[in-house]
């Protein structure tokens, strides 16, 4: 279940460049969408980390936060970043070369001259509101 929407979010979405909104609005519905089909998430919180509009996992050490925001008025792209010390950009990069542009280990790019990356969105998210979940599986399964 998803948390009550934040007003400084809404806020910070209706200040976007006009362009960028119904992008930024699809991708709020996708994580919503996503982490309501995530049990173990709770739902996501919405909330500003360094003036970007942000989601976490409402349970912790469930997944990691996913922000999001306009990365360059030209050409015009969206960013979603995360945590720069997980290893998501990384296999985002791996998977999905022709998909996203990339900054560093740190963000993927999406260009809105291009065609909505929808199923590739809900994948990337969904891997990352379930980052730490999938890792501890994984480790305990390579402890056996």
């Amino acid at each position: 279940m998803s948390k009550k929407p934040n007003a400084d979010f809404d806020a910070v979405l209706a200040a976007a460049p006009k362009a960028a909104k119904p992008a930024l609005t699809r991708i709020r519905t996708l994580v919503h969408e996503v982490a309501a089909d995530i049990a173990a998430t709770g739902g996501v919180v919405e909330t500003l980390k360094w003036g970007q509009m942000s989601f976490l996992p409402a349970r912790p050490r469930v997944g990691t936060t996913v922000r999001m925001g306009v990365a360059s008025a030209n050409p015009p792209l969206l960013g979603l970043y995360f945590h720069c010390q997980t290893t998501l950009v990384e296999t985002f990069r791996e998977i999905y070369a022709d998909a996203f542009g990339f900054e560093g280990n740190r963000a993927l790019l999406v260009d809105l001259r291009k065609p909505f990356p929808d199923a590739e969105l809900r994948h990337c998210i969904a891997m990352a509101l379930s980052y730490h979940a999938t890792k501890r599986a994984a480790n305990k399964a390579a402890s056996r």
